[in-house]
């Protein structure tokens, strides 16, 4: 099997998010780590990702000169990630995309809608890959998930709760933290901070649970600590277009919550429960039944599930995993499209430009939700609403 070429914009050396996607798409010995530009100081940039491996001629000071070199080489990259601020995804993706070099692109994919837009119609046009992570759809019992609402284990869907809450940034004390400061700073998170930051992660699980898009919501944001000029808690009530309704919290200030990533779903026949921070186990409960506990790795699996699956069970999979299975999935497509065949239908799961959209767009309606008190809100990206 043919190895895939992969290099990365941001996520140097400190990052929170660079080591886990180097890790992830190396997993599978499908991508080798090529080229990269990973620090906003050039020196810094180039001598780190020479201490990674990279040659010295792919070791790049910044994205523009990466995007340059890598366009017109022979060999140029098969995919590139870009892990760098919100502000600045807009410009990277399009530029790799208009070189016709596949995007792996961090959430959010753009900072307005019109930028998201162009993104999509840009993928489209030039026929390139831009996935956007929410790498969180590659655990197995999520698939799994989605699998049991697909095939009508839980009849009509009803209603959906998601929760993706943590702790870290309810210290006052340490708002002028750069890791987390620049979350709250519109220059360079744009018009929302929480809800663009980890929000739209749990709006996508609710999607890619259910099948359905956000049709319509209704919000309320709060700056906890009032040094901040965008939100750190968002609550998020949002009308899918499929009928069911779903209830969104999520907060940076929720002292004692770790990394409280989780969804239960409610249909006709039954109801589903599961949580990041325990992934390899899925609650089952059918109506008027006992509940199950579905274990990662036993068999009966959907085969979504089974595929995601690396380790038996008993052993724990975490997000390594989930992220290393985006990647598989996106390498599975494109050496399908170099040689001119169909992927596997399981490798389909991968976020794409349009999900990044239709997130776009919901942040930009719980804004003007917001800023209308509350009011429901078309949640739709423009070019979606025939």
């Amino acid at each position: 099997m043919t190895r895939l070429t992969w290099g990365m914009i941001g996520g140097g050396e400190g990052s929170q998010i660079g080591p886990v996607h180097r890790i992830a798409s190396a997993l599978d010995a499908r991508f080798d780590f090529t080229a990269g530009a990973l620090d906003a100081d050039p020196a810094k940039g180039r001598d780190f990702a020479r201490r990674l491996g990279i040659p010295a001629d792919r070791a790049y000071g910044d994205w523009q000169e990466m995007l340059a070199a890598e366009k017109n080489r022979k060999d140029k990259l098969d995919l590139v990630t870009v892990a760098t601020p919100n502000s600045t995804h807009y410009a990277i993706t399009k530029g790799f995309l208009e070189a016709g070099i596949n995007v792996l692109c961090e959430k959010p994919m753009t900072v307005t809608v019109d930028e998201a837009e162009d993104i999509a119609a840009t993928a489209k046009r030039k026929g390139a890959i831009c996935a956007v992570n929410y790498g969180y759809t590659g655990y197995a019992l999520v698939r799994h998930m989605r699998a049991m609402v697909a095939r009508g284990d839980l009849g009509k869907v009803r209603l959906a709760v998601v929760e993706f809450s943590h702790g870290f940034h309810a210290d006052a004390a340490d708002a002028e933290n750069p890791r987390m400061r620049w979350r709250y700073d519109p220059a360079q998170a744009g018009i929302s901070g929480q809800f663009a930051d980890c929000g739209i992660h749990a709006l996508h699980m609710a999607s890619f649970v259910t099948g359905q898009n956000a049709r319509e919501l209704s919000a309320d944001f709060v700056s906890a600590i009032d040094s901040r000029k965008l939100e750190d808690d968002a609550m998020v009530n949002v009308r899918m277009d499929g009928g069911t309704t779903v209830r969104l919290w999520t907060s940076s200030v929720a002292v004692g919550s770790f990394h409280g990533f989780n969804i239960r779903v409610f249909g006709e026949k039954g109801g589903l429960r599961w949580a990041q921070q325990w992934p390899d186990q899925l609650h089952w409960t059918p109506l008027n039944g006992r509940t199950e506990i579905i274990e990662r790795g036993m068999g009966g699996l959907s085969p979504d599930a089974e595929r995601a699956t690396r380790i038996a069970a008993g052993h724990s999979e975490g997000m390594l995993v989930a992220f290393a299975n985006i990647y598989a999935d996106l390498a599975d497509v494109i050496a399908a499209r170099r040689l001119g065949t169909a992927p596997s239908p399981h490798a389909l799961h991968v976020p794409t430009a349009i999900d990044g959209l239709r997130s776009i767009a919901a942040i930009k309606a719980a804004v003007d939700s917001v800023s209308a008190g509350g009011q429901w809100t078309d949640a739709r990206p423009p070019s979606l609403r025939g």
